[in-house]
């Protein structure tokens, strides 16, 4: 609280500094990717069971590896031209929250 506010006993409210994805279509893609990236990853599993060649697991598991990233950097996208777009949020705290994830993945 500032001094002025610590005077009356009133604390401002501030505003959020995260950001949940509201849009239902990103949701939706992004859940999709995600069940597509887990079904790889089952079939990475029974190659490996079965013996497979390790050429055939690896460039599974880099199917398995792109898939998780893309929809990350989707939700990170998305997010971010939300948080833009909303005007009762910390945009400049979100927005670096939002750059500390997507560098996370690079």
């Amino acid at each position: 609280m500032d001094s002025e506010t610590e005077e009356m006993g009133v604390a401002m409210p501030t505003k959020p500094t995260t950001h949940v994805l509201m849009d239902q279509e990103q949701l939706v893609a992004i859940a999709k990717r995600m069940k597509r990236a887990n079904g790889q990853m089952g079939a990475v599993i029974r190659m490996l069971e079965e013996g497979r060649s390790c050429e055939d697991i690896v460039t599974q598991m880099a199917a398995v590896g792109k898939a998780i990233n893309t929809a990350a950097f989707k939700l990170i996208s998305a997010s971010l031209k939300e948080c833009i777009e909303e005007a009762t949020i910390d945009r400049d705290d979100v927005t670096e929250k939002l750059q500390k994830l997507f560098l996370s993945l690079a």
